[in-house]
């Protein structure tokens, strides 16, 4: 990634662009991640509200190396495969440890799903909170806007203590 300086209603400006080297390394890696996933029978379909952990290694050939400028690439060649997850906003990236090895640098990554649903700590929690959803006149076969938010991570001011205040019988 190159920055790119422009102007914008008289206010210099910077975005990122992908160069040459990086569309390159994307196809490549994309390729490579797909070989994986059928290797490891990595048999995932995926949805707009799973989260992921994606654990790294580093191994760096050179000591003045930053993880952290690794994830762009990496995050986005695993999105445009589509067999993962559907957008890298899904994504919990932890960097593990750094290493140099400057006769086989690479990366290492371990990507699994995360154990919370939304605000939910795990799926017995969920599970819980939906059972208490089913005998409310908004649940609507699950078409109930407050569970549905609480799925996708929103915090929500009709939600205390894991309990509905919406909840009408």
């Amino acid at each position: 990634m190159k920055p790119r300086p422009f102007l914008a209603h008289g206010k210099a400006m910077v975005t990122m662009y992908e160069t040459a080297e990086a569309k390159a390394y994307k196809k490549q890696f994309c390729k490579y991640v797909k070989e994986e996933i059928k290797k490891q029978k990595f048999n995932i379909v995926p949805n707009k509200t799973q989260h992921w952990y994606i654990d790294c290694v580093f191994y760096f050939d050179r000591i003045d190396k930053d993880a952290n400028n690794y994830f762009k690439l990496l995050l986005d060649s695993i999105t445009e495969t589509q067999s993962i997850w559907l957008d890298d906003n899904t994504t919990c990236e932890r960097v593990n440890a750094i290493y140099y090895d400057n006769k086989n640098p690479h990366i290492e990554l371990t990507i699994y799903p995360v154990d919370y649903i939304g605000i939910f700590d795990n799926q017995e929690q969920l599970d819980k909170f939906k059972s208490n959803c089913i005998h409310c006149k908004k649940y609507k076969e699950g078409k109930c806007s407050v569970l549905n938010n609480a799925i996708e991570g929103r915090i929500q001011d009709d939600i205390v203590s894991f309990n509905c205040l919406k909840k009408k019988v």
